[in-house]
Parts: structure tokens; C-alpha cells; sequence
């Protein structure tokens, strides 16, 4: 890890990026940030250009081992059969 760099809030409650960051993020101008505050830290993300990419492959740990084209016709059958409970009077 890098050397923390102190950078100044101004009277507009602005900081600047210092160069390392954008350099090593590829900042460019125009580019959004993501603000979060997270355990007391400020935190500071590049916005992802598409969001769909970005989440591509996430948790696919979760999946590993299971067939999941039968278990989202399982999933989807629940939705379109009659529940029990709804045929009881």
C-alpha cells in the first residue's frame, strides 16, 4: 500500500484527487466518484461505465456445482403452479 497523502477540504466543502490516485484509478475529468462512508472512512470509487459488467461473475462461488438453468425452471414453476394453502378454503 501506498503512502496515505493528506489533501485539504476547501471553504466548498471540495477535495482534489491527488495525482497518484487518479493515475492509478485512470481519474480522468468528468469522470463520477462513488462516496461512501464506511466505518469512519471516507471511501472514494471510480462509477462503473456499466453497471450489468461491473456485477458479471459476482458471487458465482454461490452457483459453483449447481445446474442453474434446472433451478430457475424450478424456481419458475413455483411462481406459475397453484400453492396448496390458496386451494384450502
Amino acid at each position: 500500500m501506498a503512502q496515505p497523502v493528506a489533501v485539504k477540504v476547501s471553504s466548498r466543502y471540495q477535495i482534489a484527487v491527488p495525482s497518484m490516485a487518479r493515475e492509478r484509478l485512470n481519474i480522468q475529468k468528468g469522470d463520477r466518484l462513488l462516496v461512501d462512508v464506511q466505518d469512519g472512512l471516507l471511501i472514494l470509487l471510480p462509477c462503473p461505465e456499466d453497471y450489468a459488467a461491473r456485477l458479471a461473475g459476482l458471487h458465482r462461488e454461490v452457483w459453483a456445482g449447481l445446474d442453474t438453468t434446472a433451478y430457475l425452471r424450478q424456481e419458475r414453476e413455483a411462481w406459475t403452479s397453484p400453492q396448496d394453502s390458496l386451494d384450502t378454503p
